[in-house]
């Protein structure tokens, strides 16, 4: 009997372990840090490869700041990286003299100085993109990494040929630049998800907040903030030969929003260092980013979907930064690829995922 369990003990010695099934690679672009990358961060299934940042909401400098802090919060180690400072060609002084020409913008980031009209929202200080950061709550004590954030994702996607899903939540340039630095990175690439762009937007929502978002697509649905600050990185990542495009416009978010009780009930969740950065996040917003993560993590968020050819107005006219779409066979055929657009979503079940995965840190699973 002893010979036999010997025997047994032997084979289950040497037999392979079952494999564990490969995690989902990413990339996450965004100029700063929010409660998708949280999502992401804290997602079982899912390893953050590094988080890079640009300028758009905030300068890059601040982005990067806020990523670090964000991920020193979580008690994780994850790479950061700088991007792009400046998009390719729009400027704050382009920005004030279109407006000279056609108009005011409701939103302009880290251009923003003021509100057009009274709104709830509070208007984010006004810095230079050399400007001391100065993040309330203390800046970050690690530093980002030596490689600027487009050669960083070219380095991971001929790594991991065909297996890193790059999810873009903020202006394009960073992955513009990679693109016009090798032309094979799009390809390298498993999938893009980005949010950006907009199609025909309409208020769901009826709180004050809903209608004071609702101001941007009411005269300009097409109209965008990361697709507006700049036009041409849009358009060059819009012709870029991806694998597969999956585009959050600004649709489906008119369905979400930020509310005190949704705060409160993420709060209850999370890890006291996380539920305190969420105490102090200004309630009224949609929920953009975290759609963008959440359509990601689980496809079956998704209540409806079209899919057409895209590209954006890079022509400086009223329209400059509008996206532009078009069925199969009516593109212009100078390399607009095919992409999945996002038109609805299930509020309720996103709002669950980030429940569920902000209650089960990576932080805590890493620390057993």
């Amino acid at each position: 009997m002893r010979i036999v369990l010997w025997l047994m003990a032997l084979l289950a010695a040497t037999m392979p372990a079952q494999a564990q099934p490969a995690k989902r690679l990413v990339i996450v672009d965004d100029e700063g840090f929010g409660l998708a990358h949280a999502m992401l961060l804290d997602a079982p299934d899912v390893e953050v490869l590094g988080i890079t940042t640009v300028s758009g909401n905030v300068w890059a400098n601040r982005a990067t700041a806020m990523a670090l802090k964000g991920v020193e919060r979580m008690g994780l180690q994850v790479p950061v990286a700088q991007g792009a400072t400046y998009p390719l060609v729009n400027s704050e002084v382009l920005t004030e003299r279109w407006e000279a020409l056609y108009g005011k913008l409701t939103w302009k980031g880290a251009w923003m100085k003021q509100w057009v009209e009274p709104t709830q929202q509070s208007t984010p200080p006004y810095h230079g993109p050399d400007d001391p950061v100065d993040l309330p709550g203390g800046n970050p004590t690690t530093r980002p990494s030596n490689e600027i954030a487009a050669n960083f994702m070219l380095r991971m996607v001929r790594a991991h040929p065909g297996q890193v899903t790059i999810i873009a939540m903020g202006p394009l340039t960073n992955l513009a630049l990679a693109q016009r630095l090798d032309p094979a990175f799009a390809r390298l690439a498993k999938e893009l998800v980005y949010m950006g762009g907009s199609l025909n937007p309409r208020q769901v929502l009826s709180s004050v907040s809903a209608t004071q978002f609702a101001r941007e697509f009411v005269h300009s649905p097409r109209r965008e903030f990361n697709a507006r600050f700049d036009p041409e990185a849009a358009s060059i990542v819009s012709r870029s030969p991806w694998r597969r495009i999956t585009i959050v416009p600004t649709d489906p978010s008119t369905a979400t929003e930020l509310t005190p009780a949704l705060i409160a009930r993420l709060r209850a969740v999370s890890p006291p260092a996380v539920a305190a950065w969420i105490g102090a996040m200004e309630p009224g917003f949609p929920l953009w980013d975290e759609i963008a993560a959440g359509i990601w993590l689980d496809p079956s968020l998704v209540t409806a979907r079209d899919t057409a050819f895209v590209d954006y107005d890079t022509q400086f006219g009223p329209n400059y930064g509008d996206m532009l779409s078009w069925s199969a066979g009516y593109q212009p055929g100078i390399g607009e690829q095919r992409a999945d657009i996002v038109r609805t979503i299930d509020p309720a079940g996103l709002e669950a995922l980030m429940l569920r995965l902000l209650a089960h840190p990576a932080g805590d699973r890493r620390s057993r």
